[in-house]
């Protein structure tokens, strides 16, 4: 008897990808990806959420724990704080497009039945969800990509990428065959992780601003 491999076993998200039929057949196809090993523990997928002709989307980790319960991106404490700075910089949340790198909730429990504890994805992880994060740009087609951190900018932009380097800036680059601009800046849970949160707080609005006059 021939053993046959599991569709996570291949790690990628590919097969699992819609040729055509906008945001609404990827949303309806990423609910049932196994791309990766991923899916087995998560509620479920956390797709992006906005509208289809966002002028700018926000790209962050991957779903927390609220997220994978609602089913909705940045809808968590850090998706609040998100909002705020947002509004503060002059952007509308409700005319982004906002997703993650990872489409599904990594997590760790110290016992059974405790809270569940974020942990980052590995790069091959990220990997395997790239197959959504390309086909989401592509069909939402927007003017600016806002990178929210470490893991969503290495997973747009390379294994090199440290968003110490380059946030508050506008970049321009070749991702997955379409030429877009960028603006990194930190993720907002790294602002409540903060030792000093307000002025974490201020430079994460000072990016957005940035990313805001980009779209002016």
């Amino acid at each position: 008897m021939v053993a046959t491999r599991a569709p996570e076993d291949a790690c990628t998200a590919e097969p699992f990808v819609p040729d055509h039929g906008g945001l609404t057949a990827l949303r309806r196809a990423a609910a049932g990806c196994r791309g990766c090993p991923l899916h087995r523990d998560a509620t479920r997928t956390v797709f992006g959420a906005g509208p289809a002709d966002a002028r700018v989307m926000l790209v962050g980790e991957q779903p927390g724990d609220q997220e994978d319960r609602q089913g909705k991106p940045f809808v968590g404490p850090a998706g609040k704080l998100l909002d705020r700075a947002l509004a503060e910089a002059g952007i509308d949340a409700g005319e982004a497009y906002v997703t993650n790198a990872v489409k599904h909730f990594k997590f760790t429990r110290a016992e059974p039945r405790k809270r569940r504890i974020h942990q980052a994805p590995t790069l091959r992880e990220a990997a395997a969800c790239g197959p959504w994060l390309a086909a989401e740009p592509a069909v939402v087609e927007p003017e600016l990509v806002v990178v929210l951190g470490a893991t969503a900018g290495k997973a747009l932009l390379g294994s090199s990428f440290r968003v110490t380097e380059v946030r508050g800036t506008v970049l321009e680059e070749e991702i997955h065959g379409r030429r877009e601009r960028l603006v990194p800046t930190v993720h907002p849970s790294s602002v409540l992780r903060a030792d000093d949160r307000e002025a974490a707080y201020r430079g994460l609005v000072a990016d957005l601003e940035v990313a805001a006059r980009a779209l002016a």
